[in-house]
């Protein structure tokens, strides 16, 4: 190739990158499904203005996400939400003097069961009513569950950034599958959010020797707490339909861990000649959908107000961005393939957690972990980092969504902390959250990597 050529194709790779990351910075400014409608836009200008083939679009990843978010959707609609929420909340007030730990623990499990963040919203005004009556600092254990939900659905069966990972990884010549996915990220997940909790009941004044608090109490403002008043678990109800949808939808996600675990559950069928397994891309789908068959059956949901269901909107929104920016991505990286592995393979081959800070970036600008996912995760792989590793690090690294104080879960935390401890900040990094999340984030990535390395 003479040194023109080589000019010219560097030229257009630096217009394309240009075209990608303006089409994820608008994205992100619209956020949303405008995420990923930017991404199609960005996939559009590859294509008819540079004249690059279209990539793959992620189908198999939106297909998961499509069957889950209809069975979650299902038992939501059924009250399956409100039973979950409900046993948290015993869980987290069986120990109160421990619900910095307990409650993102608490938190942690049933977010990966459900594949969603969402159920942390209930939660909160439950461990702030539980911690302010125990005179322990609401915002230690507020900050911490709230960012344990960044990093949870990588450690979730069921999550649309599960359903990412697992089309990356599932193939050759990775052959990562469900079962090992999980066998990384639940324990690097559950260590990084012990060691968060342990740091973070070290971190702020305890509310007796708190003067802003004790000044707002004083003043009126702030009423002192009651140990022996009711909690605030004691108005959250649910319905016996409700509790049987939930216990259908998780034992949903149980028998697709089962069928990750062990691959000879799935059946066989002969194409061409050659055997062939049902993959899990497929079972996933199936047992869902079969999950939400019987939810319609056991708990009888109105089907009808299935779309206004927040689970449901949020997954559609997850689906449309995760479409846009992963056809995007495919569409740049199979086009300059060869040079992009190369020039990131060096890097992570002399600094290997430039991947992770890559995730990072991404899932705290785009607020996203399935996006985040698609978008670097496929670039770490090729350029030869092990599957193993580069999921430990993914699920620390999903905790970058909580960057900046700008998230739902963040808001309503800053706004039930009636004593004011947890607080969103005036400069961007100064918020509550910000500890926690490096902490958590920090952690988990080099605990994931740790235990990655032996897969």
């Amino acid at each position: 190739m003479t040194s023109k050529a080589v000019l010219r194709v560097d030229i257009t790779l630096i217009l394309e990158a240009i075209v990608v990351l303006g089409a994820i910075v608008l994205g992100t400014r619209s956020s949303g499904a405008g995420v990923g409608v930017w991404g199609g836009v960005g996939v559009f200008v590859l294509v008819f203005v540079f004249g690059e083939a279209p990539g793959e679009p992620p189908v198999a990843a939106i297909g998961i996400i499509l069957g889950v978010v209809t069975a979650a959707a299902l038992m939501q609609a059924a009250g399956g939400i409100d039973w979950m929420v409900a046993m948290a909340a015993k869980v987290i007030e069986k120990r109160p003097r421990q619900i910095t730990t307990i409650a993102p623990l608490t938190a942690f499990a049933f977010c990966a069961g459900a594949g969603t963040g969402n159920i942390v919203y209930p939660l909160l005004p439950v461990i702030y009513d539980v911690s302010y009556r125990n005179g322990i600092r609401p915002s230690r254990p507020l900050t911490v569950t709230v960012v344990q939900s960044g990093i949870a659905l990588a450690a979730s069966p069921v999550s649309a950034a599960m359903a990412a990972m697992l089309t990356l990884t599932d193939v050759a010549p990775y052959d990562l599958g469900l079962a090992q996915i999980l066998a990384i990220t639940i324990p690097a997940c559950v260590i990084g959010i012990v060691v968060t909790a342990l740091v973070m009941n070290r971190v702020g004044k305890e509310l007796a020797d708190d003067p802003e608090v004790q000044a707002r109490i004083a003043s009126g403002a702030l009423a002192a707490p009651q140990v022996g008043s009711e909690a605030a678990s004691a108005s959250l109800t649910y319905t016996a339909r409700g509790r049987n949808s939930a216990l259908v939808f998780l034992f949903g996600v149980l028998a697709i861990v089962a069928f990750g675990l062990f691959p000879d559950l799935r059946p066989s069928f002969t194409v061409g000649g050659e055997l062939t397994q049902v993959d899990m891309t497929s079972t996933i789908i199936l047992v869902m959908f079969v999950a939400g068959a019987l939810i319609i059956a056991i708990g009888r949901p109105q089907v009808g107000e299935v779309p206004s269901q927040s689970v449901f909107k949020a997954g559609m929104i997850s689906a449309i961005a995760l479409f846009g920016i992963a056809w995007l991505t495919a569409t740049f990286i199979s086009a300059h393939e060869e040079v992009i592995v190369s020039t990131v393979g060096s890097w992570v081959d002399s600094f290997t957690f430039v991947f992770a800070i890559a995730v990072f970036l991404v899932a705290a600008m785009t607020t996203s972990q399935s996006t985040a996912t698609r978008t670097i995760v496929p670039i770490g792989l090729a350029a030869g980092l092990p599957a193993g590793v580069a999921t430990g690090m993914w699920a620390g690294a999903l905790g970058g969504v909580y960057t900046l104080p700008a998230n739902g879960p963040q808001i309503a935390a800053a706004n039930f902390d009636q004593t004011g401890t947890t607080k969103l900040g005036t400069k961007l990094l100064d918020h509550s959250f910000f500890l926690p999340m490096l902490i958590m984030s920090v952690t988990t990535v080099i605990v994931g990597a740790a235990i990655g390395a032996f897969f």
